[in-house]
């Protein structure tokens, strides 16, 4: 790191609040392979390993919960956790949470079908009188949450959407396009469901932090030292361990209530 980047670090860092440096934060999340899970018990992922490295460097001790995702917002809007991954940024959030600058990744929902119930899609509308299978609190877009013509099913986790496709209980399902890829292999489904190539939305996700005293500074601070992550091996290790993609920086998903986006 060069000489002016570690100073400005230090004298960053020192204007945290002594709450911000001493505290361990618990930062709450939904189970979302291969970016941040849970594995026998044990928190693992793209986002969680790159989490956990760049609030080591700063110093801060984390603790991780998983739950839900709706009650992941829940808990962050009451101030009973300190923050949440893989969120996309609202005007109705930022009166009780703060993001970094810098995102952890990019989302891109795209389409999954079974191969032997295929279907022509190339555009929202021909969606009609079709079943998609969605995920409950998840947010796919404006285009996509205003579009009729079409149902919405949502399935109690994103493996049994797979299950539910596979069953012909729903004509096809909405994800993120490494998390489906992800799912997919690990059920052995990669020669029996097909991604499709419309991309339903993009956006930015960043990790959220609850509003209080300090915690700009943090966010300042997380997003700087992301920055720096970002430009070394290490990061790119990272995505090689859970997808074996280096080319690409990893895209995610951003878990969220429908009732936010404006």
């Amino acid at each position: 790191m060069p000489a002016i980047n570690r100073l400005l670090c230090i004298l960053l860092l020192a204007c945290l609040s002594p709450m911000a440096l001493g505290e361990r934060l618990r930062l709450v999340s939904d189970d979302w392979a291969p970016y941040i899970y849970r594995d026998a018990g044990q928190p693992k992922g793209i986002d969680y390993e790159v989490t956990s490295e760049v609030f080591r460097r700063l110093g801060v001790e984390v603790e991780w919960q998983f739950l839900p995702w709706k009650r992941c917002l829940a808990m962050v809007e009451q101030g009973l956790a300190d923050g949440v991954m893989d969120i996309f940024q609202t005007d109705a959030r930022k009166a009780y949470m703060v993001y970094p600058m810098e995102p952890m990744s990019d989302v891109e929902f795209v389409l999954y079908q079974a191969s032997r119930r295929r279907h022509v899609i190339s555009q929202l509308s021909d969606l009609r009188d079709l079943t998609v299978g969605t995920s409950p609190g998840y947010a796919y877009g404006p285009a996509f949450e205003q579009a009729s013509g079409f149902r919405r099913e949502s399935g109690p986790s994103h493996e049994a959407n797979f299950g539910k496709l596979m069953l012909g209980r729903i004509d096809l399902l909405v994800t993120d396009r490494r998390v489906g890829r992800y799912l997919r292999r690990q059920l052995g489904l990669e020669q029996r469901v097909e991604e499709l190539p419309l991309v339903i939305s993009r956006q930015s996700q960043y990790l959220g932090l609850a509003r209080k005293p300090g915690r700009e500074q943090l966010a300042q601070a997380f997003a700087d030292e992301l920055r720096r992550f970002k430009q070394e091996p290490a990061f790119v290790a990272i995505i090689e361990r859970y997808i074996g993609d280096s080319g690409h920086l990893p895209d995610a998903v951003e878990q969220q209530e429908s009732s936010t986006l404006q």
